[in-house]
């Protein structure tokens, strides 16, 4: 079996019991939420398992993928985890597995556990391919370029989460919208800030010939982060629990970070 295979494969195995460990954990707890800690510490198991693995090749590029995954998903995990035992059962899951059809731990066996594993190994294709033995040696500008992207994508994640956590945090600001420090520019400095990372770990192993193949990862963390489980599922709740959310969007970015916009008069209405 070719090296990138046996890798593939045995990741995919590893996650796969991962996810149906967790599975019984959430039939004891009776709440799924947890996932979503295990999300981002599940890239770290899948970088490090694939440095273990792989023995050779360019020892800088494996380390810097190694290091890179593991800043961010262990910062990211415990602040997920923190949140999840602060504010209880994630609205989103309870709602999906209320309109479950049959035996609901089957349900979220396979909506939730399994799917979840089979998007994080998608998704972490650039730490995996990236690792494996190839040519050139060491990481040149286009690595570092995506090394800058990871840092500032970091900062965004890390700054917004704690920004939004403070906001949170305040009674005063019950049923507002936060639209200040790094929210102000983007209307989700976190969800930017995943991007980032994932976009500049696919530069790093888009230096390699097979690490170019990575590329369905970048691409379905985006797709997941814009649309289906992230920005376009949160905003649809917004709109609905808070009025001022329509003003927001219209004078903020929704994505990359961009000046305010100012608001037109009302003549020009």
């Amino acid at each position: 079996m070719p090296e990138f295979a046996s890798v593939l494969a045995i990741n995919f195995a590893v996650l796969m019991g991962c996810m149906l460990t967790l599975w019984l954990i959430s039939i004891v707890l009776k709440d799924v939420s947890f996932i979503d800690s295990f999300w981002a510490a599940g890239f770290v198991i899948v970088a490090a398992v694939t440095y273990a693995i792989t023995p050779g090749g360019d020892a800088g590029r494996r380390l810097l993928l190694l290091a890179i995954t593991a800043i961010w998903g262990v910062r990211l995990a415990g602040y997920l985890l923190w949140r999840w035992r602060k504010e209880g059962a994630d609205k989103r899951y309870v709602a999906l597995l209320s309109k479950a059809k049959g035996n609901v731990h089957v349900h979220s066996l396979t909506k939730v556990f399994l799917l979840q594993g089979v998007l994080l190994w998608v998704v972490s294709l650039p730490v995996q391919l990236g690792q494996i033995p190839a040519t050139p040696a060491g990481v040149g500008v286009i690595g570092w370029a995506g090394a800058a992207l990871c840092a500032i994508g970091i900062f965004f994640e890390s700054v917004g989460d704690w920004q939004m956590a403070r906001f949170k945090g305040d009674p005063a600001n019950a049923g507002k919208v936060m639209d200040k420090g790094l929210w102000r520019y983007t209307r989700h400095p976190n969800y930017f800030g995943d991007a980032c990372v994932w976009w500049g770990l696919y530069l790093i192993a888009a230096e390699t010939m097979l690490g170019l193949f990575a590329l369905p990862g970048p691409v379905v963390i985006t797709f997941l982060l814009l649309t289906w489980s992230g920005a376009g599922l949160l905003e649809r709740r917004l709109k609905r629990s808070r009025p001022e959310y329509e003003d927001y969007i219209r004078r903020t970015s929704g994505f990359i970070p961009m000046p305010p916009r100012q608001p037109r008069p009302a003549n020009e209405a």
